[in-house]
């Protein structure tokens, strides 16, 4: 499905973020993942928006955005930009979908914006503090990719099976090579930003601080088979949040958008049609 008449362009913090705009219903704004952009929720896009109005922004750095403005240090402030995409187009109410950082900035919202976040799903996501070997890792690649402008071939190889399940060279070797190649075609233009907002990702603060103050009913959904953000943390959001559902995603890794499709969408039609009207 081509989605390139729904684009559209908003300045933020004199920046052009930009977003897909498509359906008519209630209102979902979806939050893609570190290094994706909005085409990774395609499948979802194309099943939702016959029901609800689909708002899909590419994140600073990523898709067809400018870079990360400079007067962006955390995940509250993203989630306060995407407020602002939310009041330029006058929408009071909605409901965020957000998978790995998406999730991320999505529950900060859910907690600066608590009557206007209807729904709250988490995929892939932990909102806790980043454990710290795993944050180390994280760093050292990122300062990797700072200082060779580039994401290199062998960096390439460490960080696409990361976010797959583990078979994925064989059941979806398309997927696969295609999120390959899309690292290596990353702009050197763009190399800054992707690493200052990779250090704000991994840097993040303990979001469950707050939880308490969590007010938007949640669905927490993971991939059985994600190495990054593993099922234990929802396991440990899960009981964080009062009332959350939880949901594993079979045969699916970091990525569970693309992989399972199907079963996300299933899932998230069930959730919405009792949370959304």
């Amino acid at each position: 499905m081509n989605f390139s008449s729904a684009r559209k362009q908003i300045t933020i913090d004199n920046k052009s973020l930009s977003y897909l705009d498509i359906g008519t219903g209630p209102v979902l704004l979806f939050g893609h993942s570190y290094l994706w952009d909005s085409k990774m929720w395609a499948p979802q896009i194309e099943h939702l928006s016959k029901q609800y109005r689909c708002v899909v922004p590419d994140l600073w750095g990523h898709g067809e955005s400018d870079t990360l403005p400079e007067s962006t240090h955390s995940l509250r402030d993203i989630s306060q930009q995407m407020l602002q995409l939310m009041d330029s187009l006058s929408i009071d109410d909605f409901s965020v979908i957000g998978l790995s950082v998406g999730g991320m900035w999505g529950a900060e919202l859910a907690l600066i914006a608590p009557t206007r976040v209807k729904a709250l799903v988490m995929m892939n996501c932990f909102i806790g503090y980043e454990p710290e070997v795993a944050r180390a890792k994280y760093y050292a690649m990122l300062d990797i990719i700072k200082e060779t402008q580039s994401v290199p071939a062998p960096l390439i190889e460490q960080i696409a099976p990361l976010y797959f399940a583990k078979n994925v060279e064989l059941d979806n070797p398309e997927l696969f090579n295609t999120f390959k190649q899309s690292l290596a075609d990353i702009e050197p233009g763009r190399i800054e930003s992707i690493c200052r907002l990779g250090k704000i990702i991994f840097g993040r603060r303990d979001t469950m601080d707050d939880i308490n103050k969590l007010i938007s009913p949640c669905l927490i959904m993971t991939g059985l088979e994600d190495t990054v953000r593993p099922v234990l943390e929802s396991y440990l959001m899960h009981d964080a949040i009062d009332g959350s559902e939880f949901i594993n995603i079979p045969k699916a890794g970091h990525i569970s958008s693309l992989e399972q499709p199907d079963f996300v969408n299933g899932e998230l039609d069930k959730f919405l049609a009792k949370r959304v009207k």
